[in-house]
């Protein structure tokens, strides 16, 4: 551009445009807008071509702040937006999925006589898809339609993936069944939104017969086709018909890609076909295709799964050679938790080994996945025993550490041990939620009940859910006393509730024969700033009723509705089968 010094190769505002374009199409729109300002620096002054490049590029970037800014700048400069301009904008806004505000500027652009063409509702479809909201994409075709616009291929695959994603597979149909009648003609995108809509719904008859229908019509499958087909195999477990697709997709010219390649190992590790495995990720390096961190987990959690550690650590020393990042220490502690969830909890603490030697280090949550696999299998001594390996990595036990242990201690017979390492906790001073609710599980009742007199004794100080969650501990247990001891503190703190501790303390206060206090206090929830839920009805009404405050509960349901939270079936179910069983009618 410098070099055009001369007035006879002076750039024109047609140079300047190709140029701001190729930064477009490189997804580069910041680079330029110094070839923008320059423009304006000439003389020449940009038109709506220059204008609509910048908001596109930056539109599809997600930057939907700067392509409306560059909007303003173009009016106030007198040039008037066009169909694209409002397009860009749009699909800018749907990306980032400001639906509310896509419709505005759908308005504004209707409101100038601009009318939206097929790109514009294109862009409506697929944002109102991504954001969840499928019946606004049957909205806009619809709209769309009866507008006189006929929708083109691309419409009509937006909206099918549009409903396959929200599992409308019959609608997606019918809308293909119309372009084979009607037109316009299904392209292998469309063949391949249906295809994935069967696919992802398990519907295999459906889904075969649809492929076979593609071939027949000349439609040549191409990568996400064929990918989507061999998925859906594979996840179902069957291998020799997903092999096929992968050997048909080789003879059609179609190269497999790393999602291929993955998807087949990952069914193979699954169905514990290792060497099957093995042999595919063979091929994929002999062909070239890129290894990532997701094919090596695949990989590595068979080998855990089968107990090899010895190739699992081979697995992960070839990955990290390769510097590829080696799985995320919840991936591992995850393999960790299956496999003590199985019993098999001295290869779990084997793979800890594992972890450090991808450099990593194992996290609370892993230690405390071996916690509960010991516990599980009645092994105290190695569970207590990780406490001293936590500490030794800098890793501090959390409640859910002792509660497990605590509650292994009582599951096996051993009461002394359990009020013991509570004990610790209190002089630790533990301060999270304490789970009393374990023991009433399994109906030990006084270990219980002298956990809590311990804490409260103890002076601990606890936030107010570890208190909400012992009361209903204690509700549920039977324990009417230390209920009504801790219904007396929690009032005495003074502290607000939140509409969760409300509906536990609520409850409580029934339970103990303190119906009037548990009307006040829901009376007083408004107060608090909050608004009763659901559950908070429930307890209300249910418990009315079993005290035979008919009048009440009648009052009280009437007012949900009013309130904004309309009842539910199960509130109508409890309600009525109280009712039967009272002989009332129902209110």
């Amino acid at each position: 551009m410098d070099r055009c010094a001369c007035p006879e190769a002076a750039p024109t505002i047609y140079t300047y445009n190709i140029l701001i374009n190729c930064y477009r199409r490189a997804r580069r729109p910041d680079l330029g807008l110094p070839v923008f300002g320059r423009l304006l620096r000439t003389g020449l002054g940009p038109d709506v071509f220059s204008y609509n490049a910048l908001i596109d590029g930056f539109s599809k970037e997600g930057e939907v702040d700067k392509a409306h800014d560059l909007f303003y700048k173009m009016e106030e400069q007198g040039i008037m937006p066009n169909v694209v301009t409002y397009s860009s904008l749009i699909n800018g806004l749907c990306k980032t999925k400001e639906m509310d505000k896509a419709e505005r500027v759908l308005r504004q652009m209707v409101g100038t006589g601009i009318r939206p063409n097929n790109m514009t509702y294109n862009c409506l479809i697929h944002g109102y898809s991504t954001s969840g909201m499928w019946k606004e994409s049957v909205r806009v075709f619809k709209e769309m339609s009866s507008s006189r616009l006929v929708p083109d291929v691309s419409n009509c695959n937006s909206f099918m993936t549009a409903l396959c994603k929200h599992g409308r597979i019959k609608e997606a149909r019918d809308i293909f069944d119309s372009m084979v009648l009607k037109g316009p003609k299904p392209d292998v995108i469309s063949y391949g939104a249906l295809l994935h809509g069967y696919a992802t719904a398990g519907c295999i008859a459906g889904m075969d017969n649809l492929f076979n229908v593609m071939v027949c019509e000349g439609v040549v499958p191409d990568r996400h086709v064929f990918n989507t087909l061999i998925n859906a195999y594979a996840r179902l477990g069957m291998m020799d018909k997903s092999l096929l697709i992968f050997e048909d997709m080789k003879k059609q010219g179609v190269n497999p890609d790393i999602i291929t390649f993955s998807t087949v190992i990952s069914a193979f590790c699954r169905l514990d076909r290792l060497d099957d495995a093995m042999e595919k990720f063979k091929h994929m390096i002999d062909i070239g295709v890129p290894l990532d961190t997701a094919v090596y987990g695949c990989l590595i959690q068979g080998q855990c799964n089968r107990g090899d550690l010895v190739k699992a650590k081979e697995l992960i020393s070839d990955m990290l050679s390769k510097g590829i990042p080696p799985p995320c220490i919840k991936f591992f502690t995850s393999i960790i938790n299956n496999l003590c969830k199985e019993g098999r909890v001295a290869e779990g603490k084997d793979i800890v080994d594992l972890i450090i030697h991808t450099g990593q280090r194992p996290n609370l949550i892993t230690f405390n996945s071996l916690v509960d696999g010991y516990c599980l299998v009645g092994n105290m001594k190695e569970a207590v025993g990780l406490l001293d390996s936590m500490e030794s990595v800098g890793v501090e036990p959390d409640i859910y550490t002792y509660n497990t242990l605590v509650d292994g201690y009582c599951k096996h017979g051993r009461i002394d041990d359990a009020l013991t390492l509570f004990r610790d906790m209190l002089h630790k001073r533990v301060t999270q939620v304490f789970h009393t609710t374990s023991f009433s599980m399994a109906r030990r009742t006084v270990v219980a009940k002298e956990m809590f007199h311990e804490m409260i004794e103890s002076g601990m100080a606890v936030s107010i859910h570890t208190y909400a969650t012992v009361l209903g501990g204690l509700c549920r247990n039977n324990c009417t006393d230390e209920a009504n001891m801790l219904l007396e503190k929690l009032f005495s703190m003074n502290v607000k509730f939140d509409i969760l501790t409300s509906n536990i303390v609520i409850r409580a206060m029934f339970k103990v024969g303190r119906m009037q206090e548990a009307k006040e206090l829901f009376a007083a929830i408004s107060t608090y700033g909050l608004v009763p839920t659901i559950l908070t009805y429930r307890v209300m009404i249910t418990n009315l009723i079993k005290e035979e405050s008919f009048e009440d509960a009648d009052n009280l349901f009437s007012s949900m509705e009013k309130s904004g939270c309309t009842p539910d079936s199960r509130i109508l179910n409890e309600i009525i089968r109280m009712l039967l069983n009272k002989e009332q009618a129902v209110p």
